[in-house]
């Protein structure tokens, strides 16, 4: 712009001065990087939390501006209130703490605020996210050509996988909706499986009562011959299978499934097959656990989430795949004449929605592209293996106590255990006993694990996802727990 442009640019309402322009990034980044400096230092959660939310004053909406100061003010409010995933006894659910880099580079992503859509709406985005997806294929050894695409989470990725998978079976009549004039679709799973699948599959008509739920052994991993007996009862019945959903790390206990085998029972019925990988497929870093994801290169489709063990600030889901004509027929429709590509060929015609469900979308990959380059894939994956040598190193805490049980063998980096003082034998008083002390934990303050039922009993459950966390916070968890539980008992 030249200079006379410039003096006929009219100011809007909603500009502001260099001065205030600076004021804003100097005391937002300090405010940033301060919470980075101290949240060890913090409380996991606020005490009394709940109460002091409710608490909260109920502003009007602000018809006129509001300070600055008191804007940052509510913010530093919002950070004492929160729940704070970065701290390193924050075992509560599989949510990594955001690094720095990731961090920054989704404020530059918002201030550029690209619609990644297409080619056509953003260039750059569109490049750097096909380009982030290949890195995330090769990175947990599924294929280093992968297509994909990014999602808010594994949520979305399975839905959009088990959409594919219905349409690739049954082609046009499952696009018409004509499928369902038939006999049922049947998709098959553990039963660890997350529930967002059987939620997908309420979502897109199929029904959760055609969700089959596979029995597992002791270590929470399906049965490979449960799942061939339950295909070939389901067929000899009428139904359709279509699609069988394997997981590559489950949210209760981290176990793995027999991904290897359940390909070829995949294969062996012409069923797609989907990888849950969401929160367990960066283990595949760790050379000590590389040999459970055997078979995770057969899939038809993975789902990962890199906001969940790679470090990565929410949101951050990818599906991937590698046969991209199978994805874009089931995506195949008339489209609205805004969105016609007119005048461009090759890459330029690229869009995601030929892919996805998602029209608008958030530019996700430059804070996840960032993150990987920045400290490099050798040095996260570091981090993970720290991780689940962590959870590990959990059991062997909780097997040396005479106050604590195991309930199972640490898989990946989730320990699930439970108190159990000398003289409490029942079990149903022992699930009570973890059923009181697990609220207390999580309102104390300085520790948080949440909670999963382990073969039938009650169990606490860390997960660890933390590159902050070191032994000493492991060993003042177990600590935590033991007062909480003594408190329990004087009741």
């Amino acid at each position: 712009m030249t200079s006379s442009e410039a003096k006929l640019r009219t100011k809007s309402a909603l500009d502001v001065s260099n001065d205030d322009l600076r004021r804003i990034a100097q005391l937002s980044t300090q405010m940033v990087s301060d919470y980075f400096n101290e949240v060890f230092e913090r409380d996991v959660v606020a005490r009394n939390y709940q109460d002091k939310i409710r608490n909260l004053p109920q502003a009007d909406l602000a018809w006129e501006p509001v300070p600055l100061d008191q804007l940052i003010k509510e913010c530093q409010t919002i950070f004492d209130l929160s729940r704070h995933n970065g701290h390193p006894r924050f075992f509560g659910y599989v949510a990594s703490p955001s690094t720095p880099i990731g961090a920054y580079a989704d404020l530059v992503a918002s201030s550029l605020n690209a619609n990644v859509t297409c080619w056509r709406s953003a260039p750059a985005g569109t490049e750097v996210e096909k380009l982030v997806v290949s890195w995330l294929g090769q990175l947990i050894g599924y294929d280093n050509s992968a297509r994909g695409l990014l999602t808010s989470g594994g949520s979305m990725a399975n839905l959009t996988a088990l959409l594919v998978a219905s349409r690739r079976k049954f082609g046009e009549a499952s696009q018409k909706g004509l499928w369902n004039s038939g006999p049922p679709l049947t998709i098959y799973v553990s039963e660890e499986v997350h529930m967002s699948v059987p939620k997908a599959s309420d979502i897109l008509g199929f029904g959760r009562e055609h969700v089959r739920m596979v029995a597992c052994d002791d270590r929470a991993r399906l049965i490979v011959p449960a799942l061939r007996e339950r295909i070939q009862v389901d067929l000899a019945n009428g139904f359709r299978p279509f699609c069988v959903v394997a997981s590559a790390g489950t949210v209760n206990t981290g176990a793995v499934d027999p991904l290897d085998e359940v390909a070829a029972i995949a294969r062996e019925f012409d069923l797609w097959f989907h990888v849950d990988g969401a929160y367990g497929a960066p283990a595949a870093l760790d050379p000590r656990k590389k040999h459970l994801f055997k078979g995770l290169e057969r899939a038809d489709s993975v789902s990962l989430d890199p906001h969940k063990w790679l470090y990565v600030p929410v949101d951050a889901g990818c599906l991937l795949f590698r046969d991209e004509a199978t994805v874009r027929a089931a995506f195949n429709s008339e489209e609205a004449d805004y969105i016609k590509v007119h005048g461009l060929s090759g890459d330029e015609t690229f869009a995601f929605w030929d892919y996805g469900i998602e029209l608008s979308r958030r530019f996700r990959a430059l804070k996840v592209g960032f993150t990987l380059r920045y400290y490099g894939a050798r040095q996260i994956a570091e981090a993970i293996s720290g991780d689940i040598a962590l959870a590990e190193y959990l059991a062997q805490v909780v097997d040396a106590a005479d106050d604590f049980e195991l309930l199972m063998p640490v898989e990946l980096s989730i320990c699930c255990f439970r108190y159990r003082p000398p003289g409490v034998e029942r079990e149903e008083e022992l699930d009570r006993l973890n059923e009181q002390i697990l609220p207390i934990v999580q309102k104390g303050g300085q520790a948080y694990v949440s909670n999963a039922i382990v073969n039938g009993h009650f169990a606490l459950r860390a997960c660890i996802t933390n590159f902050r966390t070191t032994k000493a916070d492991i060993e003042r968890t177990v600590e935590v727990i033991r007062e909480a539980g003594k408190q329990v008992e004087k009741l």
